[in-house]
């Protein structure tokens, strides 16, 4: 028969844990993007990665159905500077990587150099497969090199995805602090401004006393 809890000292609640981190060691690499790209049009996937991160990505552009001359389009990927990572004309399948300098957001681009004919023009299909941190590196390989066992590399992948998520939180903190920081900078300057401009208005209320004063006296409307 188990014992009861002692009074005053409450179980831990390891039960709701036990299904993130089940979550979390379970979850499956990010799906691959698919779009249609029509005719002489442009779109473009940004997102928002840390600094010193590697980012690995696969894409595939298919010719429309029916189409004689082949998949068209040209890819750039930049970063919020305008700097080139990554460009290739008349791409139609290919891998890319690079790592990153600076926290920053990055844009992939797509435009397609098909023309646009009088009737319905098929639109080209376009797949984008984009990782970075944990999911870029290939631990595959990593196990080779080092001749890890099966067991140490799922170690090693848990090791990366752990750091990885106390580098966001750092992160997360280092923007609080800095929101933080910029608020109360905000509300100091708030706070010098309606005193110079209570000092501006007791000042020139006391101005207009005086004055209205001298023009009365002036006036011997008033001794």
């Amino acid at each position: 028969m188990p014992l009861p809890p002692l009074p005053g000292r409450p179980r831990l609640g390891r039960a709701p844990l036990l299904p993130l981190l089940l979550l979390l060691l379970l979850a499956g690499p990010a799906r691959p993007i698919s779009f249609q790209l029509p005719g002489k049009a442009r779109k473009c996937l940004r997102e928002e990665i840390h600094r010193d991160t590697l980012v690995t990505g696969e894409y595939e552009i298919d010719a429309p159905p029916g189409s004689s001359t082949g998949p068209s389009a040209n890819l750039k990927i930049t970063d919020s500077a305008g700097h080139i990572l990554y460009a290739k004309e008349d791409a139609t399948k290919g891998k890319f990587a690079f790592t990153t300098e600076d926290y920053d957001m990055f844009e992939a681009c797509f435009e397609s150099k098909l023309p646009v004919g009088t009737g319905r023009m098929p639109d080209q299909l376009v797949t984008l497969d984009m990782k970075h941190g944990v999911e870029a590196k290939n631990y595959e390989e990593i196990a080779k090199v080092e001749k890890l066992k099966p067991l140490e590399v799922e170690l090693r992948r848990l090791e990366d995805l752990s750091e990885s998520i106390v580098n966001d939180f750092a992160y997360m903190k280092k923007r609080e602090e800095e929101m933080r920081d910029t608020n109360e900078s905000t509300n100091t300057r708030v706070l010098y401004f309606s005193i110079f401009s209570m000092c501006c208005l007791i000042g020139l209320a006391t101005w207009q006393v005086f004055y209205l004063r001298r023009f009365f006296k002036a006036k011997k409307l008033i001794e």
